[in-house]
């Protein structure tokens, strides 16, 4: 990261936002996820997420791989912190808004981050309501191909 004049990157940020931006704990591919949702923004940045659901779709863990800048990363954490425990149905209600709004120092010009981020949430929410309404894909949609 390059630093600009007058700017001081431990300074300008949030404790929150260095948290999350630093954190790592989270970034795994998790095997067999019950729900998977990747997406690219215009910036180049991507976001993958990976949901692990308990039976009454209460989402029990969720992780993240991005290929992206810090601040995607610290707007995936984000996500993760705030869906982990709810159910699939409330994770739809999570905005970007509330994710800039945890970091509380996430820049003006980085919001797409946050929008990027929440998007690919919902695709892999999507994924996990379709994989509870018809199980047997989540066997067949996790494997490459069977010889």
């Amino acid at each position: 990261m390059h630093k600009k004049e007058g700017h001081d990157f431990w300074q300008d940020h949030s404790t929150k936002f260095l948290e999350m931006a630093l954190r790592t704990d989270r970034m795994e591919t998790l095997a067999c996820p019950d729900g998977h949702g990747k997406k690219t923004g215009t910036c180049g940045d991507t976001v993958e997420f990976f949901l692990l659901t308990d039976a009454d779709g209460t989402i029990r863990r969720a992780s993240f791989q991005v290929q992206g800048c810090l601040n995607t990363v610290a707007c995936a954490n984000t996500v993760c912190e705030l869906v982990e425990g709810k159910t699939l149905d409330a994770a739809w209600d999570l905005t970007p808004e509330q994710v800039i709004e945890y970091l509380e120092s996430l820049p003006e010009h980085e919001h797409h981050c946050a929008e990027l981020a929440v998007g690919a949430l919902y695709l892999s929410i999507a994924d996990a309501q379709r994989k509870r309404r018809e199980p047997w894909k989540k066997i067949y949609g996790s494997r490459a191909e069977i010889h």
